[in-house]
């Protein structure tokens, strides 16, 4: 079955230029010159993807937008905003509301398709399983929590974060920096010592012996990495 996009476009022009693109490279399309009437539509045939154009008649698309991402059932569609509006204070607002990307006119119909193609992917990609286990380790990342020997273990958040990264790449070796990019993120006030420390903490909670790790291991002038213990 073909993915089906909701194009809301209020010029004939453009939409028809749009939908010619859209078919041709293997999508099948809904068209809309307004708001009215999409929410209701995409609860009855749930498109793969929305092509908003932010000035429409008797409304606009972000306050579409602002619908769709409130109604439980289509929250999880990805939407794409295609205006002439540049001006950054409109591609923010977009994004704020939930917006997966932003195309403005003119524009490139095959960057156009690219873009659409690339927002499906993201949305493609299985998600991760929620349970990890590792010999007496388990991580439920649904429940936000660990156990060891079936006893349930209080963590931090950024405990949990590093556990989980670490559990999820099983074998690979990460340095400090990497584990600061991936878990601490935009925090980065805290220096590169304050992994040892987390890693300190994890061993203490994971560990039968934190001195001596089967699980949490640290590899010499390189960094730390989990091991599955068979």
């Amino acid at each position: 079955m073909k993915p089906n996009v909701f194009l809301v476009e209020d010029e004939s022009d453009i939409a028809l230029l749009i939908r010619h693109h859209l078919e041709a490279a293997g999508f099948a399309v809904s068209s809309f010159p307004s708001g009215a009437g999409v929410v209701q539509a995409a609860e009855v045939a749930p498109p793969s993807l929305f092509l908003i154009d932010i000035m429409l008649p008797g409304g606009n698309g972000l306050d579409l937008c602002r619908r769709l991402r409130k109604t439980p059932t289509l929250s999880k569609i990805p939407i794409i905003f295609v205006t002439a509006r540049t001006g950054e204070p409109d591609r923010v607002a977009g994004l704020d509301l939930g917006a997966d990307d932003y195309i403005t006119k003119p524009f490139s119909p095959r960057e156009m398709v690219a873009r659409i193609k690339a927002v499906m992917r993201r949305y493609d990609r299985p998600a991760p399983p929620p349970r990890l286990a590792a010999g007496p380790i388990e991580l439920d990342t649904n429940a936000m929590s660990l156990t060891v020997s079936g006893v349930l273990v209080p963590t931090t958040l950024t405990e949990f974060r590093l556990l989980e990264h670490l559990m999820r790449h099983t074998g690979q070796v990460f340095s400090r920096d990497q584990l600061l990019d991936a878990v601490w993120q935009e925090s980065r006030y805290v220096t590169d010592r304050s992994v040892d420390v987390y890693v300190r903490r994890l061993r203490g909670k994971i560990e039968e012996d934190p001195e001596n790790p089967r699980y949490l291991r640290t590899v010499r002038g390189a960094g730390y990495r989990f091991d599955s213990v068979q």
